[in-house]
């Protein structure tokens, strides 16, 4: 397995697995004892970097990552978030954010338990609280890992005025939001600045939340549960407009000899040294797949004709709900 480094010295697998999809958001969960012999293969494949947070389920991922990862914990990189206003009790949860300092640090005590370990190596602020300064929250992960009980400090779909604030306190070694063929927003702004800071990215849906695998057109039906049912950029009209990229991706597969999803991975890891995605799946053929993409080289020409065609596309449809999206960016 290839490596990369976020930051200057967190050094994980190139490719990640986000765990969220385990236990919600793209349906019924999956079956508890087939998501944790998966997370072991994804290990024994050379996967290090497990993503998850107190917020799927509530707690209910969390659990499960960390009974599949108690036996090699020494092996793997555990990356969880705090940051929604849930109660680190009951897991009830609240309408918005609760990033107060307090509030953190009894979430992280209890982040430790569910996860059976005694450090959290990458803790991420899920969501930018705008009641509480980030230099405020920056200060309080910066206690955690002065304490041994955090690593790492990251942020996740925060802007980047907040990104250079909260990096003036505590070091910023990772920043994980959605990237993707389907979703080029970071670049405009994020990317520089993460390099310029030496920040690693962490981008989630690098396949477009399973759109760029190519197995989902204007007539795919979700479960009732599925979270895509609410998401503008999956209505059937935007699905059917979206679909020239869709061939633009799979035109190169088939030339390459490779699947949708490897070429739109490789895309990805093509862009920056310092970009490590975390594509989520429940499907064992999947995870292998996905992880069949670190090894597809794309030349010069070929992200010249990707970058080209998807030039002439306009994707239809907001990446989130309006409610989700007014938590972005700030």
């Amino acid at each position: 397995m290839k490596t990369r480094k976020l930051g200057n010295s967190l050094e994980v697998s190139a490719l990640g697995l986000g765990c969220m999809g385990m236990t919600a958001v793209y349906g019924p969960p999956a079956d508890r004892q087939e998501m944790i012999r998966l997370i072991h293969a994804a290990h024994d494949r050379g996967v290090t970097l497990f993503d998850t947070a107190e917020a799927y389920g509530p707690f209910a991922n969390e659990e499960l990552v960390g009974e599949a990862l108690q036996p090699i914990r020494d092996q793997v990189v555990i990356a969880t978030k705090f940051g929604f206003d849930i109660d680190p009790e009951t897991g009830k949860r609240g309408a918005g954010t609760n990033s107060r300092p307090e509030h953190i640090k009894l979430a992280v005590e209890k982040m430790l338990r569910r996860l059976r370990t005694d450090r959290i190596d990458l803790l991420y602020q899920h969501r930018v609280d705008p009641a509480v300064p980030i230099e405020d929250v920056a200060g309080a992960v910066k206690e955690l890992i002065a304490e041994g009980k955090v690593k790492h400090f990251g942020l996740s779909e925060a802007g980047v005025k907040t990104i250079r604030r909260a990096h003036a306190v505590q070091t910023v070694t990772a920043v994980q939001s959605e990237y993707s063929l389907f979703w080029r927003g970071p670049e405009l702004e994020l990317l520089p600045v993460l390099e310029e800071l030496g920040i690693g990215f962490v981008p989630f849906s690098p396949l477009g939340a399973g759109f760029l695998t190519g197995k989902i057109d204007e007539n795919t039906t979700f479960d009732p549960t599925d979270f895509r049912n609410n998401v503008p950029r999956f209505s059937p009209e935007a699905r059917r407009a979206n679909m020239a990229l869709v061939e633009v991706v799979k035109s190169v597969a088939d030339r390459k000899g490779t699947t949708p999803a490897q070429i739109a991975l490789a895309w990805l890891l093509a862009q920056k040294p310092w970009i490590v995605p975390i594509p989520g799946t429940t499907k064992l053929h999947r995870l292998e797949e996905n992880l069949g993409a670190i090894d597809v080289e794309l030349t010069a020409d070929d992200l010249g004709v990707i970058d080209e065609e998807v030039s002439k596309i306009q994707v239809r449809g907001e990446r989130l709900p309006e409610a989700a999206l007014k938590m972005t960016g700030h």
